[in-house]
């Protein structure tokens, strides 16, 4: 029944975002649906609502949007962007690897904001030859690989932990699923663009030295904010605001120049939208449905494999990554005796999969906001992707572990 209201909600905000309407009205929509179908009193509704956005996990969020958003006009104000994607050019002479390696890189950062910087970077690539609504896929797309494996991301710290394999062993064994992604979002969209650039022939090899030095000095300052965040496993809410004070010193820049920026590094749309995803999940998580997501589940009369993809999958959609890997993560390799590191990547590329097309996916609506397109154009040009993604992540796991799941 739990799982049937459920269906009922994310119904809800299907046919909003249906009607091509913003993505703020679809969420409220589905949090008063929630509320109403679940029957949580006004009174409930309105603790969950204070609680959530005054809680620091949502207020991070916010302030994370903020100081990454102020970095990227220092970096737009000084056509630092700009002189990446020439160096780029230079290096390489290719819009693919220009589309796909630079979103990859700036990945790095653990911020949602940085969506706005590959945004900026994958449209000067792809010019015209690809359309607003696939380009707002590739940014997604290829700006998401590195939290599949990089174990600076939460969810992958949590579900190591939780597991018990190595990181070096689970950063290996999910190599083979980077380079699928990377494949994936060449075969589907990159080879639709021409290789070549403007640049003409590519540089000796001392004018590519040059572009190469050029490129880090153009990106220097994401490049220190994803150090100090790997390095001394800091916030960004707290190295960004770091940078942002060296980056001043070093492009001298004059307050005359920044105060203006302390206003339109504020986005109204993406601190409001942020704010309401927020309030959804945890008022659907309120509900305990995802507690009843394995006893359901349970009753499919498949293999315990197949069904923990499926709680992994459906529960990453509902309340985010963190939350069912952190809930069951144990659970899962309890149940399947001696399944170790194939399982781990098993469910851990599935959580990364759900999170591509999970309207608590934060960084899905920043791309959205920033080529003008709905949500519903990227989740449906998201979902064969991830759909082919899935078979290859089933067929490895099952490579690893021989066919004892399958018994």
């Amino acid at each position: 029944m739990d799982l049937i209201k459920l269906c009922l909600v994310f119904l809800v905000i299907i046919v909003i975002l249906w009607f091509k309407k913003p993505l703020a009205a679809a969420i409220l929509s589905g949090i008063v649906a929630a509320v109403l179908i679940y029957g949580i009193s006004m009174r409930d509704a309105a603790l969950l609502t204070v609680k959530s956005v005054t809680h620091w996990s949502t207020l991070s969020v916010a302030l994370s949007f903020y100081v990454v958003t102020f970095l990227q006009r220092m970096l737009e104000k000084r056509k630092r962007l700009q002189g990446a994607r020439e160096s780029l050019d230079g290096i390489f002479n290719n819009r693919r690897i220009n589309a796909s390696l630079t979103p990859a890189v700036i990945g790095l950062l653990p911020s949602a904001g940085a969506m706005n910087i590959c945004a900026a970077m994958v449209d000067s690539a792809c010019g015209n030859y690809l359309s607003a609504e696939d380009k707002a896929f590739v940014t997604s797309f290829f700006r998401h690989i590195p939290e599949s494996f990089v174990p600076t991301f939460s969810a992958i710290l949590i579900g190591i932990t939780l597991s018990g394999v190595s990181i070096s062993s689970f950063v290996l064994a999910m190599l083979p699923m980077v380079a699928a992604l990377f494949l994936l979002g060449y075969v589907f969209y990159l080879r639709k663009i021409p290789k070549e650039t403007e640049q003409g022939a590519q540089l000796s090899k001392h004018g590519r030295r040059a572009e190469i030095k050029k490129f880090f000095r153009s990106l220097w300052s994401i490049t220190m904010v994803v150090a100090l965040i790997i390095v001394l496993d800091m916030p960004v809410y707290i190295v960004t605001p770091i940078v942002i004070v060296v980056n001043f010193i070093v492009d001298r820049f004059s307050f005359k120049e920044i105060l203006p920026m302390f206003h339109t590094a504020f986005e109204p749309a993406i601190i409001y939208n942020t704010f309401l995803i927020m309030i959804f999940k945890d008022i659907v998580t309120s509900t305990g449905v995802i507690h009843s997501l394995p006893e359901v589940f349970s009753t499919l009369p498949i293999p315990a494999f197949f069904v923990f993809i499926l709680i992994f999958f459906v529960g990453t959609v509902i309340s985010g990554s963190n939350a069912i890997i952190a809930l069951c993560m144990p659970m899962a390799m309890a149940a399947v005796p001696g399944a170790g590191l194939p399982l781990v990547i098993a469910l851990m590329c599935t959580a990364y999969a759900a999170m591509q097309v999970s309207p608590t996916h934060i960084c899905l609506f920043v791309a959205t906001e920033y080529f003008k397109v709905s949500i519903g154009t990227l989740i449906r040009r998201t979902i064969p992707v991830i759909a082919c993604f899935m078979v290859i992540v089933v067929g490895y796991a099952i490579g690893l572990n021989g066919l004892a799941w399958l018994m």
